[in-house]
């Protein structure tokens, strides 16, 4: 039955109660439970907006209510049929007794929101909707896969290194959809169902709006789930990065060098184990004796510094039983009381607890923050498990089944707040994961350790054009991959080359990598000692002079592109901020009417006027690319093109094929 409600449809039907409320402009809320009320949350959508008012009408045949361009209708079965200025959109999958039904398979008995108990009172929830024959998928995170369109794509609900799982899908039809559960799980966009899954949870939460353009689809979530504040000029030149910068004369001589080159740093970053141990949050003084000098002399050069922060806590380090005595760690439900093994035994730090967010900022502003450092890189954000076992993982929030994909934005707030509260006004931090809304925490999100392939180079074109739609427009990557490249084998300097051409053309243009071979010695005067800043290894050198003269010719050349482009960029991030728009674009985004711009993963546009066509393949010296209507000029000849059209476009070594919107 119905029930009468102040804007809202509200629908009882034995056990479950379903509340349907606009929450938005053209926007709907939908949530759903067994228990006795909704819960007192609205998770991601945090942002005071106006709601709307809805038209709400009932009748013998079911209820109504619409919120400006969209409309929900329920039949007195509880079934759910969303429309887009009267064209349907999204149909739930009911295949059980329904006289209503415009399909019958009523003996299947499935239905669309299934409830299955939990012992301890919580549920696995399964929710299904009809497929729509033709349509595309978009968003949802990052996935290392070539994939731009999710169609028929099954993703795990659920953070790893290198996958960030953001529940937001853009679809082709016009809506845009929010699963406004943290809860692990999975969706499945199969050609027979829809079907989104959250492991444990207490009840169902969506959020569905509907636009004419992918635009103010992108523009209508952002407005409720958070936007990113503007990102300063001062972040928008070189980061300088590698594993790993082991004491704080490294740092300085890296910094000194690019100085005399000319070169300005905007960030230099300290990567990880410049720490005794994992959960002492501070540096080694045998190795970093001075850290505020270090810093003073950085900041005189206009450079910023950032240091990598893990949430991770070795047992022998020296926080480790004030933090188990506070309730700060995350606990195991079976077995030992481990997380995490890479180079000690540990547990993470527990970010779902607002006393450990904090207590962890304080410390890491008295042993870093203090002395002057800038920027906070918070790795293994996910975070990272020797084991993805969800199940056997409690935070203050929950059993992690219910709330994992949540860690990383708290993380990130726990930072963000922090800083706030330290007065800083303008700053930035870098983390490897993310969750729906994170992009409101003044964070660059990086897509993990991937290889130095062109597969994983072409992979993270499409990764960044999905994180964008999801709410994501501060990105970047390790420039030539982490993993596995050798500044000796030219074929990984090609690939390099390639990489930092197209980074130019992102939001951050970041060089960071482990290079091969491990061939330095460790730098610890006593190996016995077993821990710390100079024991472990570290990479060869990653600075653009360490792969030849070429190299460093070509890569000179486009950091000072970079720089000649920054006034552009400054604008592409205000209009980020205003209104959610990303700075790397899928083609359809900006030319929505071009039906060929819907099936382009691997050229995009950068901001609403830079098209950017990254070459993707070893040995390429020109590539094909796709100007939609209009007046394009090459970037680099200035040769003036019509629109409409494939061409193909000279790519030497030492550019990438790049045009310039001059007309629409």
């Amino acid at each position: 039955m119905f029930l009468e409600a102040k804007n809202a449809l509200v629908f009882k039907k034995g056990n479950e109660t379903l509340m349907i409320e606009p929450w938005g402009a053209n926007s709907l809320r939908v949530r759903s439970t067994l228990e006795p009320a909704f819960i007192d949350r609205d998770v991601a959508l945090t942002e005071k907006i106006n709601h709307g008012t809805a038209k709400i009408s009932v009748t013998g045949e079911g209820g109504k209510i619409t919120n400006g361009k969209l409309e929900a209708r329920m039949n007195n079965n509880g079934v759910l049929v969303f429309y887009k200025d009267g064209k349907e959109i999204l149909h739930e999958y009911y295949h059980s007794y329904d006289p209503s039904a415009t399909k019958q398979s009523c003996c299947t008995k499935v239905i669309a929101r299934q409830y299955n108990g939990i012992i301890g009172g919580d549920y696995k929830l399964t929710v299904r909707f009809e497929p729509n024959d033709g349509e595309k998928l978009f968003g949802m995170g990052q996935y290392p896969c070539n994939y731009l369109d999710m169609k028929g794509c099954m993703l795990e609900l659920a953070q790893r290194n290198s996958q960030i799982s953001i529940p937001f899908a853009v679809s082709s039809l016009g809506y845009g959809f929010l699963w406004n559960n943290p809860a692990v799980g999975h969706v499945n966009f199969a050609k027979n169902i829809t079907e989104w899954v959250a492991e444990q949870t207490k009840e169902l939460d969506y959020w569905i709006t509907a636009e004419d353009t992918p635009a103010k689809i992108v523009e209508n979530y952002t407005a409720a789930v958070g936007r990113a504040p503007v990102l300063s000029n001062d972040y928008l030149g070189f980061w300088q990065c590698k594993l790993r910068y082991r004491t704080q004369e490294e740092v300085l001589t890296v910094a000194r060098k690019y100085k005399e080159m000319g070169i300005h740093l905007d960030v230099i970053v300290i990567d990880f184990f410049h720490w005794p141990r994992q959960g002492d949050w501070c540096f080694d003084k045998e190795y970093w004796p001075d850290p505020k000098a270090m810093c003073d002399e950085l900041h005189a050069m206009g450079t910023k510094v950032m240091v990598s922060v893990w949430p991770s806590v070795d047992k022998k380090s020296s926080h480790f039983y004030e933090l188990q005595d506070k309730g700060f760690l995350v606990r195991t439900e079976r077995g030992s009381n481990q997380t995490y093994d890479f180079m000690g035994d540990c547990i993470t730090i527990d970010m779902t607890n607002p006393e450990a967010r904090e207590w962890l900022w304080q410390t890491c502003k008295k042993n870093y923050g203090d002395y002057g450092i800038d920027m906070f890189w918070l790795d293994n954000a996910e975070p990272d498990f020797n084991v993805y076992d969800y199940g056997n993982y409690r935070y203050q929030m929950g059993n992690a089944l219910c709330c994992s994909n949540i860690y990383p934005q708290l993380y990130s707030k726990a930072f963000y707040d922090g800083m706030k509260a330290d007065d800083r006004k303008d700053f930035v931090n870098l983390e490897r994961c993310a969750w729906v809304g994170s992009q409101k925490y003044s964070q660059v999100l990086w897509n993990g350790d991937v290889q130095s392939t062109f597969e994983c180079l072409r992979d993270s074109i499409v990764e960044g054009l999905n994180m964008g739609l999801a709410g994501i427009p501060w990105w970047t990557t390790d420039i030539g991959g982490f993993m596995y490249g050798n500044p000796e084998d030219p074929a990984f300097v090609e690939l390099l080359e390639r990489w930092f051409e197209w980074a130019v053309f992102t939001p951050i243009l970041r060089l960071h990598g482990d290079r091969d071979p491990h061939d330095i010695p460790p730098l610890d005067k006593d190996p016995q000692r077993g821990y710390g800043g100079g024991y472990l290894y570290t990479g060869r050198p990653n600075e653009i002079w360490s792969y030849g003269p070429e190299a460093q010719k070509i890569m000179e050349n486009q950091i000072k592109l970079r720089e000649s482009l920054i006034p552009y960029i400054s604008k592409v991030m205000e209009e980020a901020s205003k209104n959610g728009s990303p700075a790397m674009r899928t083609m359809f985004y900006e030319f929505p009417e071009d039906e060929k711009c819907w099936e382009l993963k691997d050229q995009y546009m950068f901001g609403p006027d830079y098209l950017v066509a990254p070459v993707l393949q070893a040995g390429a010296t020109s590539r094909e690319v796709y100007l939609p209507k209009g007046k394009w000029e090459n970037f680099h000849t200035k040769e003036i093109i019509e629109g409409g059209k494939v061409i193909t476009a000279a790519a030497p070594i030492d550019q990438i094929p790049v045009f310039i919107l001059k007309q629409r």
